[in-house]
């Protein structure tokens, strides 16, 4: 018989980055994620980690911001699920990227698309550990006034997003 032990992890990100959560089952994950980021914006800031889940179960690296590939590394290495990945953003949105990130072949799931605290609630077996389900953010405490609306819409056009 197989125990399972849930466990949580808190996403180190002491920077409130934009980062992205996912599964993916492939080595060539590494190579066609930073392909897919880097022609999906122009001079995008990011740090990729990816962990193989057989043969040398190493976590994989790539971006073209040293210090976000290594936060992500460490963050991979210390989450330990096999074929999960994370990409840490700067100076950039998931929303710039995340529609071509799900077409690549080797992405499975994407679990977060955020800059609030990440907290992965993960099931470890004998065999290792799976990704349960994750939290983002927190918890809602009320309804959104008209006053909010007008808030959301100006934040929007102020970042781009609506005219």
């Amino acid at each position: 018989m197989n125990n399972v032990k849930f466990i949580s992890y808190q996403i180190k990100n002491p920077d409130n980055l934009n980062l992205i959560f996912g599964q993916s089952h492939f080595i060539k994950t590494v190579t066609d994620i930073h392909e897919t980021l880097v022609t999906s914006v122009s001079n995008i800031k990011f740090g990729l980690a990816f962990s193989e889940a057989s043969g040398d179960r190493l976590v994989r690296t790539s971006g073209t911001d040293k210090k976000l590939e290594k936060l992500a590394a460490k963050n991979v290495l210390n989450i330990s699920c096999g074929h999960c990945f994370l990409i840490f953003l700067k100076d950039s949105f998931p929303i710039n990227v995340l529609n071509n990130l799900k077409q690549v072949s080797e992405v499975c799931t994407i679990y977060a698309a955020t800059a609030n605290p990440v907290q992965l609630i993960l099931a470890q077996t004998n065999q290792g550990r799976g990704v349960a389900s994750v939290i983002d953010g927190n918890s809602p405490k009320a309804i959104e006034s008209e006053s909010h609306k007008k808030q959301t819409k100006t934040f929007l056009r102020k970042i781009g997003y609506k005219l």
